[in-house]
């Protein structure tokens, strides 16, 4: 079982930035693929991003949502057991609760149902 808690949401203007981070609990952390997922009012869930593992600790896949491609950037602190989303360029559009999310899949996963473990979320608003 993993645990995750997000936090790092606020107010922001927009051309802001934010980052936002994603504690998990246990101790295998580094086996974990971790994707970053958003829900704005009345839509559904949308991929962000995710950073997924080969098999190897020391490869690692970035992927993104084309809508971010440029301006958000995943990582991740295996020592922190924590996976981050940084965001510049902020935009109002990217108004939403903030998901991050875990599978131990050794592939890019961009699809929330494959997906094991979600955290509460974290709110977003960017102010125009």
């Amino acid at each position: 079982q993993v645990q995750l808690v997000e936090s790092g949401g606020g107010l922001v203007q927009a051309g802001g930035a934010l980052r936002l981070s994603c504690t998990a609990s246990g101790r295998t952390f580094r086996s974990y693929s971790m994707g970053w997922f958003r829900q704005a009012p009345g839509k559904e869930r949308e991929f962000v991003a995710a950073h997924s593992w080969s098999g190897s600790t020391i490869y690692y896949t970035a992927h993104y949502a084309d809508s971010v491609k440029g301006r958000f950037t995943i990582s991740r602190d295996n020592a922190k057991n924590t996976v981050y989303l940084q965001m510049n360029s902020l935009e109002p559009e990217d108004t939403a609760v903030y998901y991050c999310a875990a599978t131990l899949k050794l592939r890019v996963v961009v699809v929330s149902h494959e997906y094991d473990y979600w955290g509460q979320g974290t709110q977003v608003t960017v102010s125009s």
